[in-house]
């Protein structure tokens, strides 16, 4: 997760190469106490040497998997957690600003980077989103997973259409609120993230809930929701 929220979690969940849920309460009780969206992060990266799997999270793979645009194409993901989407992304040929609000992550991200060879198609940039505003050149903007108590999930995809060019796309993926993702002031529904977003002039792709099966530590399957929108500028 990461930004003033988290998010890129590649098969885990909440900003970064997410999957499933490093929300396992509600807002009221996940980073309480902590001062700072830095701190927050910062303290939840350091429980463990390694927080994501390191894997691609799935439905950015289903919708993004294919030829990029353009040669020069660029993308913003938001909540860069330890790369892995930033890293999967370029290696299909984008240029990627990849931001997240955790030093620790960013450290983390980097060096994944510099493993896979992409080091270089990367840029990677600490930024809060609760006060930072991308610009608005991205043929494709990719909010993964990017839940905080500390940041108004509106107002983090609002940010997120605004950095997308003309012709480009926006992809927000976050868990559809029941279950250990029930906090209602955290997850959406895909009428709530349409209802924040006015995509009026957007053609929209895809905007709807899916199901997924992942495995928690202990080899248990669960089924998973995930609220995804696609959308693209004209």
């Amino acid at each position: 997760m990461g930004l003033s929220a988290h998010g890129n979690h590649g098969e885990h969940t909440s900003h970064g190469q997410h999957d499933g849920g490093s929300h396992d309460g509600g807002a009221h009780t996940f980073g309480a106490g902590a001062e700072s969206a830095e701190q927050l992060w910062d303290d939840r990266y350091r429980e463990q040497s390694r927080i994501w799997s390191g894997r691609p999270n799935p439905q950015l793979v289903v919708e993004m998997a294919g030829p990029v645009p353009e040669p020069d194409a660029t993308a913003l993901d938001l909540g860069c957690g330890e790369g892995a989407d930033a890293i999967w992304l370029a290696q299909q040929g984008w240029a990627v600003t990849a931001v997240d609000v955790s030093a620790v992550a960013l450290e983390r991200a980097a060096e994944h980077a510099a493993e896979s060879d992409m080091a270089e198609r990367i840029s990677f940039q600490r930024q809060d989103l609760a006060s930072w505003r991308p610009g608005t050149g991205y043929g494709l903007v990719s909010s993964q997973y990017l839940h905080s108590p500390l940041l108004d999930w509106r107002e983090s995809v609002v940010t997120a259409a605004g950095a997308v060019a003309p012709g480009g796309t926006l992809l927000v993926v976050g868990h559809y609120p029941q279950g250990r993702h029930s906090a209602r002031e955290m997850f959406y529904t895909p009428d709530e993230l349409a209802d924040a977003l006015d995509l009026s002039g957007w053609k929209v792709l895809a905007l709807e809930t899916r199901e997924r099966i992942v495995s928690d530590p202990g080899g248990e399957s669960k089924t998973l929701v995930d609220t995804v929108l696609r959308a693209t500028r004209p």
